[in-house]
């Protein structure tokens, strides 16, 4: 996620399909499960207890459900929090988890059973009207949540929301028509329309429910630390250089971790924390700097203590709402086609990363080559012709990117080929950190343009669209708008098989190189290191580390 998941950093890349999706595009050492690496001591039986440190950033929000939408949070999020559904942490294929069915015969009227005895890490039982309740809170338009977007298909949704930015009136209902709690253990869901790939959302941190303390005090400052979730970890300290969770003793779930405890120590930039893996100072690290990746270094830093794997992470760059000079389609279609993908992979990344060619990317069912058109092929002539065509860009233009994610290099390569080749008076504007840039973006203060890292909510073509480019998408920073591309996209969802309606979102991406809300870069694996301490270290499709796996030795 996170979850929107901006990516804090995309570690490594070097574009590989799952064997679920029916192309493969790995690497040669890569394994079944989709990993890669020198792993030798990485695998070894299953001890209980001990507690392990890994790499942290600094969430943007309130660790609350409904308002985390990115990686430093999301991280926490998918430690405490459980939901309906689970997504198998080798093939991210969704899984019951709470519940215990989910049943529709038309896609549009959902009975969801969840199973007895699951409880919070306050130890009070997870009801069926902790779910109502919780998306309800989550969707209605004063509470102001991030993810509220992801409610948006039930029934009564947009009665929930604020006439105004202000909401300076109420809206006309706080509780969504198309929820309904049955008995404790059973809750109906109605969607507006039919929504093919429901089942799939729901393994979606903002679908977690939330406890009764909660929703009695949701505005208690406590729950920006503490967070009470049904997952197998519970938060026990939340301070500005580390989150420490221990074993929630009342979980009762399949997805018991091994540790006792686990500290996210929070780093500002990704060299310390390598250097404290490499020194086994630190147990994992999920990012691996730039200057690492050259003739393989970090592979001989690491002996026997490093992986790959292939991960559902999406590179771009978004224009800002508030540049009216990058309203002009041309204009950013010269400058997509004026950076050299290739080049960049492998000098950069050390041919580890794939030049994007679409917004999706080929770890998702349904996935196609090519959306992208020629806009994502390097040709600095043509790209200089439409440039021109199109007026230039007067002044400076600039590339916000934060400090703390080792995205500096990349980005001035491309800076560098919009200077060289367009004129372009192109700078960086580096962020100290990932929440700042977040912040800035969230509040629309950056004019130009700004990264934006996409690592998919769940596994689903759906998800790498609807949240970051239809109209009032929960991630959409470039506000983006089209109703033939919002119209396409609930075409897709109303499908009545996952082909046609993968057939249909295709579509819709490819309408995206008519306006391009955001110029593709690259997708990734992610690269991962760990300490001589851990046993069992594996990431997930998402590029997450799975902490139910890692044991001490």
């Amino acid at each position: 996620m996170r979850r929107m998941r901006p990516l804090i950093a995309l570690s490594l890349a070097g574009l590989m399909a799952l064997s679920a999706c029916g192309e493969d595009v790995a690497a040669k050492d890569e394994s079944a499960a989709g990993s890669s690496g020198n792993g030798a001591n990485n695998s070894a039986p299953a001890k209980d207890g001990g507690a392990i440190t890994v790499r942290g950033c600094t969430p943007q929000n309130p660790l609350i459900p409904a308002n985390t939408n990115e990686t430093c949070g999301g991280n926490i999020m998918d430690a405490v929090t459980a939901r309906l559904v689970h997504y198998n942490p080798d093939s991210a294929k969704p899984e019951l988890d709470i519940a215990k069915s989910i049943e529709t015969k038309d896609n549009q009227n959902f009975t969801v059973k969840i199973k007895p005895g699951l409880k919070f890490s306050d130890g009070t039982e997870v009801k069926a009207h902790n779910f109502v309740d919780g998306w309800n809170w989550g969707a209605y338009g004063p509470n102001a949540q991030q993810n509220s977007y992801f409610f948006e298909p039930i029934e009564g949704y947009d009665a929930l929301q604020c006439s105004d930015d202000s909401c300076s009136a109420k809206p006309k209902a706080d509780k969504m028509t198309g929820l309904k709690a049955v008995d404790d253990q059973t809750f109906t869901i109605r969607t507006t329309e039919k929504v093919a790939n429901l089942k799939v959302r729901l393994g979606y941190t903002a679908f977690a429910p939330l406890p009764d303390a909660f929703l009695k005090d949701a505005r208690n400052d406590k729950w920006a630390k503490t967070s009470f979730g049904a997952g197998p970890f519970k938060i026990v300290d939340n301070t500005a250089t580390q989150i420490v969770l221990e074993r929630n003793e009342n979980y009762a779930g399949s997805y018991k971790p091994h540790v006792d405890k686990v500290t996210f120590k929070i780093y500002n930039d990704a060299a310390p924390a390598y250097n404290d893996t490499v020194a086994n100072q630190l147990d994992v690290t999920d990012l691996i700097p730039t200057d690492q990746l050259t003739n393989d270094q970090w592979k001989q830093d690491l002996p026997d203590r490093w992986g790959l794997r292939p991960s559902g992470i999406f590179q771009s760059v978004t224009a800002s709402s508030k540049d009216t000079q990058l309203k002009n389609s041309d204009l950013i279609k010269a400058l997509s086609m004026d950076i050299d993908r290739e080049t960049i992979t492998k000098q950069i990344f050390a041919g580890s990363r794939e030049p994007a060619d679409g917004w999706a990317t080929p770890v998702v069912e349904g996935y196609q080559k090519g959306n992208c058109g020629d806009l994502c092929s390097y040709d600095k002539a043509k790209a200089k012709e439409l440039y021109d065509k199109a007026g230039g860009y007067k002044g400076t233009l600039t590339i916000a990117v934060n400090g703390d994610g080792d995205h500096k290099s990349w980005s001035q390569a491309v800076c560098n080929g919009w200077k060289n080749d367009l004129g372009v008076n192109c700078q960086l504007k580096v962020t100290p950190d990932f929440k700042t840039l977040r912040d800035q973006i969230t509040k629309r203060e950056i004019q130009g343009f700004f990264r934006t890292g996409w690592q998919m909510d769940y596994p689903s073509l759906e998800n790498f669209l609807t949240p970051l480019y239809a109209t009032g998408g929960s991630s959409n920073d470039g506000e983006y708008s089209n109703p033939a591309f919002d119209k396409k996209l609930k075409e897709a969802a109303a499908a009545t098989n996952t082909a046609q309606s993968n057939k249909l979102y295709n579509e819709a991406e490819r309408m995206l190189a008519t306006d391009v809300p955001a110029i593709p870069l690259w997708t990734s694996s992610t690269a991962y290191g760990w300490s001589d301490k851990v046993a069992n270290v594996k990431l997930t499709p998402f590029g997450t580390i799975d902490l139910t796996s890692i044991s001490v030795k």
